[in-house]
């Protein structure tokens, strides 16, 4: 031993083997942390303009009060569409994982496995059904 006993220890590789796993971990979540941080601040300010934009807009004239409803009209209008679209792009990703599934299983074992590839494709039929059977019209 020499004059630090613990400064062996501490350069022993199943310490330092326990340790990396543990700052990985801890600056993965600190990340994280600060991503949905900034994110949500992010919203609040372009919700705070939003809201600044209108209210001068709504101030400055008669017809400005006409041109703010239908500008959050618009927006409104744009986010239906947006989400619509998102639900048809995350059907038609279910119907081709479901497809790929059954394919490279029946390829591969060809026995009833391969039909547990039916579960995300029928998700995605049931996305795509929805978006244009039963979603709200976009006016």
């Amino acid at each position: 031993m020499g004059k630090n006993p613990g400064k062996e220890a501490m350069m022993n590789p199943e310490v330092v083997g326990v340790f990396v796993p543990i700052v990985m971990f801890v600056m993965l979540f600190s990340f994280l942390a600060v991503a949905v941080w900034t994110g949500s601040r992010k919203e609040e300010r372009q919700a705070f303009y939003k809201s600044e934009t209108l209210r001068r807009i709504t101030e400055s004239s008669g017809d400005g009060a006409k041109a703010a409803m239908e500008m959050m009209r618009e927006e409104e209008r744009q986010k239906r569409i947006k989400a619509r679209e998102g639900t048809k792009l995350g059907g038609l990703i279910c119907l081709a994982v479901g497809v790929g599934t059954i394919i490279f299983l029946g390829l591969f074992l060809r026995n009833l496995v391969c039909l547990s590839g039916l579960i995300p494709a029928l998700v995605g039929v049931a996305m795509l059904v929805y978006v244009h059977k039963y979603a709200a019209p976009i006016e």
